[in-house]
């Protein structure tokens, strides 16, 4: 196993209280004159946050992921209806009962309370009482209110309109909803400051040990992401200002960032040595490793015995079987027709450039290294010196996974079941491609279930100053950034095939922009944020969803107990406040 970094161990160590209940009293006991005793205490305190945000990335990452044209949760013979709620989401048909806008909103705020609670406390200490500077003790402040600006970024995103809780004494705080504008300045000015607090990052290698700490440049990114979106928070535009700040980090003002040479190499076992990565969350086996729970990167692909095409013949992997829940949303109908609907069809997306390395079908490789990011067809493996394939959680059939949505139990290729119907109520496990960003390696692979959560990297940095160079008549040079980042992805005897212009002849218009956005941050919980910021989120249609009547599910509505519990809060327009 790779070696620990000390800020995991010191986030593990402050485990006190359960991340995932989310009615605890928090710090109850931390905020005494009693706790900070060594400069170790402080730094205990300050990190216990940035466990619970880890954990969040799990809401998030559905919510952003299943309401948008990329990704679905469709039933699977008689798996995942429940009730609806998966369905709900992807049609956009939602009420305010949905559990999963609760757990985000909560699982925000109490991040927030945490990082209040330990800001009010660090207020009151003296640092020269713990032997160090008031410069690091601010930028040990700063990491609280990066974190809390990052959550409400999110809030900002989801909601728009929420309350602002700025400390743990509650009479400091808004009762009410604030306004976007009020909460956009907040969010802008603490970043700001916090820019200037933070560290540098040294060097020009990976995070390292200082994976999971905030810095002049991860805090610099969320800017660049409030500003992209500044348009649809606040209804003025920023991109002049993301520009600015999208060219001082790639610059290298605020610490060396580059590239990887290949696609994968920044969600691998030992991507805390990654250029790339401006923030992630660190992870190790046997500690805490959320990016390979199922509600992000564990379920992506069939249920039961894929283990076995993963190398785990005699056992189940150590972090539990897999399951089904997220596929790649359909390309084509069941009977092999084509969709032409303008969003959606990711697989054919990444066709549109055959040569795509991320195509490739994922196989683990041995040693901790693999190939490919995508399941489809038959899933080989061997066991005992004889070839089998995967099959079917019930029902025992052969799974040949296609890119298209339909009850195809044990239909061979090129054959079409009899029903045609293709929508969320007639799926089976055969349907859709599964798709792996972070590799599942075997329980004999040292590289096993040790890859971080990458939260920014630094193409987002060149995408989002991309966008900004297109959305203000700069082509060529959006599509040079964009280049900058894709050339890797190809072969170098065609890569200048699929450039492009004016390195290359591809046309960059709004709708490839779009496209170049969904392949590159694939089930990065981000696609419902970037169709919104297109317009076409709502009004857009994609494999079996319609239009939406009307723009009010742009944002989630407040759940039945967030307003029950405050009825200072005023319920989202569009939805309905319980009486």
């Amino acid at each position: 196993m790779k070696a620990y970094r000390y800020i995991v161990a010191l986030i593990c160590s402050c485990m006190l209280f359960s991340c995932t209940d989310l009615n605890e009293t928090l710090y109850d006991q931390v905020a005494s004159d009693n706790y900070y005793n060594t400069e170790m205490d402080v730094i205990r305190a300050v990190f216990r946050p940035f466990e619970h945000a880890y954990w969040s990335v799990q809401p998030r990452q559905l919510i952003q992921e299943l309401t948008a044209d990329q990704i679905a949760t469709w039933k699977k013979d008689d798996w995942w209806e429940d009730g609806g709620k998966w369905s709900r989401l992807h049609y956009h048909s939602w009420t305010i009962e949905e559990e999963c806008f609760k757990t985000e909103w909560e699982s925000c705020f109490q991040g927030i309370m945490q990082c209040n609670y330990v800001m009010d406390d660090l207020v009151k200490l003296d640092c020269s009482r713990f032997g160090m500077t008031q410069e690091a003790f601010d930028a040990l402040a700063a990491q609280c209110r990066t974190l809390r600006a990052w959550f409400y970024l999110r809030l900002l995103d989801e909601f728009r309109n929420v309350p602002l809780a700025v400390s743990s004494d509650f009479t400091k705080n808004t009762e009410s909803n604030v306004s976007p504008d009020q909460l956009f300045s907040f969010i802008e000015t603490e970043l700001k400051e916090c820019v200037r607090l933070l560290p540098v990052k040294t060097g020009s290698a990976g995070n390292g040990i200082n994976q999971g700490q905030w810095n002049k440049a991860s805090a610099a990114a969320l800017l660049v992401r409030l500003y992209l979106n500044a348009e649809v928070y606040i209804g003025s535009k920023k991109y002049t200002e993301c520009a600015d700040v999208a060219r001082k980090i790639i610059s290298g003002e605020y610490g060396a960032y580059s590239l990887e040479s290949t696609w994968d190499k920044v969600f691998d076992w030992d991507n805390d040595n990654s250029p790339e990565i401006l923030f992630g969350f660190p992870s190790a086996k046997g500690f805490i490793h959320y990016v390979y729970a199922g509600d992000t990167f564990w379920w992506t692909v069939p249920a039961r015995q894929v283990s076995y095409y993963f190398g785990d013949v005699e056992t189940i992997s150590l972090n539990g079987d897999h399951n089904c829940r997220y596929r790649l949303a359909p390309s084509f109908s069941p009977d092999d027709k084509p969709y032409n609907t303008r969003l959606g069809r990711p697989v054919a997306k990444f066709k549109k450039y055959p040569e795509d390395y991320r195509l490739k079908m994922y196989r683990n490789l041995g040693n901790s290294t693999r190939e490919g990011m995508m399941l489809f067809g038959y899933l080989e493996y061997t066991d005992g010196g004889a070839t089998k394939r995967v099959t079917s959680p019930e029902g025992g059939y052969e799974l040949y996974l296609r890119d298209a949505v339909g009850q195809f139990k044990g239909t061979a290729p090129g054959e079409y079941p009899s029903d045609l119907t293709s929508d969320m109520a007639h799926g089976d496990h055969n349907s859709g491609w599964g798709y792996i960003k972070y590799p599942f390696y075997s329980d004999n692979d040292e590289g096993q279930l040790e890859a971080d959560w990458v939260e920014i990297r630094l193409p987002e940095i060149y995408y989002s100053l991309a966008e900004c160079e297109f959305r203000n008549g700069n082509f060529n040079e959006a599509g040079k950034l964009l280049n900058t980042v894709r050339q890797r992805n190809y072969p170098k005897a065609v890569v200048g095939d699929y450039l492009y212009q004016p390195d290359g002849p591809v046309i960059l218009d709004e709708d490839e922009l779009l496209d170049e956005w969904g392949r590159e941050f694939l089930s990065e919980s981000r696609r419902r944020t970037d169709l919104i910021r297109f317009g076409v989120f709502c009004s857009g249609v994609w494999w079996d969803k319609n239009a939406d009547p009307d723009n009010h599910t742009i944002i989630f509505p407040l759940h039945r107990d967030i307003l029950n519990a405050n009825p200072k809060l005023n319920q989202n327009d569009g939805y309905v406040k319980p009486e």
